[in-house]
């Protein structure tokens, strides 16, 4: 027998389910389950396409055994099994990337804080929810060793050969006094309808079974083995035949949440393909949502055999949110993640798939406009990655993200605001480049707000990249106010031309700023800020130069923005009227660095802008 110690997340982890997530104990026989049943899926999968495998015996099942005296229950499965080394590393160790991480996700919330435990990948160790000790025997599918795990999810673990006739892993839970209630063949019943009853093998439970015995007068205990899960693949059946119980129910063991799906999306396709799916939407983003390497949510199946859960082939990158199953009719069953990236089946299904997601959650937004609100409030994100990537379904993302707006509070569709327009307007706008609170007080938004008109505030950091490359919405055209071009749509025509006037203020001022502007010019979106700085149509602002270099793209040349001054402002009007002196020097590089400051970037040379702020107060007092 050797002792190993466990790695210091899972101690801390133990800790912490063992003292703190009483909230449900019943997960830990979802949980061990769902693991008997993944096993199962491996080893049938590998006996149908692995040539090594297909001889060996697959007698697919699950067993549950109570005994109620000795307050012990038996999970045992004919899974692919776990060596030596495999104990160690699933029950010794948290290896998945991004599970390390768990412990800094919790809240304090038991409810929530469970529902983590199934998100990371963890599930095991919510036997120690209801057992003071565990013992898990194992033996790998293909070979003759097998092995015994034992813990009191303390301090370690200990490991030693044990025998086990055929492949598949046994664990058995000495319950402990809050695992006790669970001794019992009615609750453990209750528990599997509830959680399991859509797993596609036999689950059988072994108990003593209490019947009245007329001749004798007395109950008598019967040792019984009954099959207490329906054992068939949920998304197969008709969706007349489910209730929404059913739906979530299937939802929770599949994904580890504990919280209902916000909704769901179940098809059947027939015709030249055949296929099913079934895709839930979490009603709370996955904490890897933004992490590199994201769990995928979505599980393939062929012909009811389970194949893959880690395929991010199965949907694009920006509806990986998106939790549930696709199961064909027309896939080989050996097919693998290399094939499946030039696989014209998994291509069409793939693509009949994001439409039918997209078009549902039309549905919802058109007809359950609350619902539609908690799926924005968490997804509004992904779905603007897929405005920059997915040009076939744009108009279709377009019409479901919302935004924020300088007319009506919360969020807004894009069909509103156009719904919104103005007669005289020629174009949706939109200001991007910082924090809500900074583009909603920009000098940019001045003239639209003296002529009443919305523009939208995108103050995601990427929304500049993602919205600079779609130019419409529909028939209408979409600008950005931060845009030396859109100035043409600001021009009234029975105003006069002032910038002729302006001419010899902004060619000195030209001169003074020299390289560090493209232009300056009179503007015509001011209407109390005596200067603001605009990018030419095909280049970034400022703000998006500085966040590329912040990512690390060193090499992006320095683009010269251009300076436009208010013709009315008493500032400028002061300005045009002085001679040519070291006061309009100083008030043109105020001017400059003021406009800068309002959009939110860090100035060059501060103390050269303190010096000449002094300078001109101290003319003014």
């Amino acid at each position: 027998m050797s002792k190993r110690e466990f790695q210091t997340e899972v101690s801390q982890l133990l800790q912490l389910i063992i003292h703190s997530l009483y909230s449900h104990p019943e997960i830990f026989l979802r949980e061990l389950i769902s693991n008997s049943s993944d096993a199962l899926d491996k080893l049938r999968h590998l006996t149908l396409v692995d040539e090594s495998y297909k001889s060996l015996p697959f007698d697919p099942r699950i067993d549950l055994e109570l005994n109620e005296e000795s307050k012990t229950l038996t999970i045992s499965d004919t899974g692919i099994g776990m060596s030596e080394e495999d104990l160690v590393s699933h029950l010794g160790t948290i290896a998945r990337s991004g599970t390390k991480n768990f412990l800094s996700q919790l809240s304090g919330d038991a409810r929530k804080d469970s529902n983590l435990i199934g998100q990371f990948g963890v599930g095991f160790y919510s036997a120690f929810m209801v057992a003071d000790k565990v013992e898990v025997v194992s033996r790998k599918a293909g070979e003759d060793k097998a092995y015994r795990w034992t813990s009191d999810g303390k301090t370690g673990f200990d490991i030693e050969p044990a025998e086990r006739a055929v492949a598949g892993t046994t664990i058995l839970l000495h319950f402990n006094e809050e695992g006790a209630q669970y001794a019992n063949s009615w609750r453990l019943k209750e528990i599997v309808k509830k959680y399991s009853n859509h797993i596609a093998f036999p689950i059988f439970l072994t108990y003593d079974k209490s019947e009245w015995n007329e001749t004798e007068k007395k109950s008598i205990k019967t040792r019984t083995t009954e099959q207490v899960n329906a054992a068939s693949a949920l998304w197969r059946r008709p969706k007349s035949e489910l209730t929404d119980d059913d739906y979530k129910e299937l939802y929770k063991s599949i994904t580890g949440d504990w919280e209902d799906p916000l909704f769901w999306f179940h098809t059947k396709a027939e015709g030249s393909l055949e296929y099913t799916t079934l895709f839930f939407i979490p009603s709370k983003a996955p904490l890897d949502l933004y992490q590199a390497e994201y769990k995928v949510g979505v599980k393939l199946y062929v012909k009811r055999v389970f194949i893959m859960d880690d395929a991010k082939e199965l949907l694009p990158q920006y509806l990986r949110f998106v939790r549930g199953i696709i199961d064909s009719e027309d896939l080989p069953l050996n097919v693998s993640r290399e094939i499946l990236q030039q696989n014209k089946v998994l291509t069409s299904i793939r693509t009949a798939s994001v439409k039918k997601i997209l078009s549902e959650l039309k549905n919802v937004a058109a007809n359950q406009p609350e619902q539609y609100l908690k799926f924005i409030s968490e997804y509004n994100r992904p779905l603007k990655e897929g405005l920059y990537g997915d040009f076939a379904n744009r108009e279709t993302l377009l019409d479901l993200v919302r935004f924020k707006s300088t007319k009506v509070d919360g969020l807004t569709s894009l069909a509103d605001v156009k719904a919104r327009m103005k007669g005289e307007q020629k174009s949706i706008y939109y200001i991007t480049g910082g924090s809500e609170s900074l583009l909603r007080t920009s000098p940019l938004l001045e003239i639209y707000k003296k002529k009443d008109l919305e523009v939208l505030i995108l103050d995601d950091e990427f929304d500049e990249i993602v919205f600079s490359g779609i130019e419409k919405y529909g028939d209408i055209d979409l600008k950005s106010v931060n845009k030396t071009s859109t100035s043409e749509d600001l021009k009234d025509d029975a105003e006069p031309d002032k910038a002729e006037s302006l001419k010899p203020l902004l060619d000195k001022l030209k001169a003074t700023l020299g390289d560090r502007v493209k232009d300056v010019r009179a503007s015509v979106r001011l209407a109390d800020s005596p200067s603001v700085i605009v990018s030419d149509e095909e280049e970034p602002s400022i703000k998006m130069q500085q966040m590329m270099r912040a990512m690390g793209q060193k090499d992006i040349p320095a683009l010269k923005p251009t300076l436009e001054i208010n013709p009315d402002h008493e500032i400028v009007k002061k300005l045009l009227a002085r001679s040519d002196d070291a006061v309009t020097d100083d008030a043109a590089w105020l001017l400059f660095d003021q406009a800068l400051l309002m959009e939110g970037v860090p100035l060059q040379d501060p103390a050269s802008f303190v010096h000449r702020l002094n300078r001109i107060l101290n003319l003014s007092i």
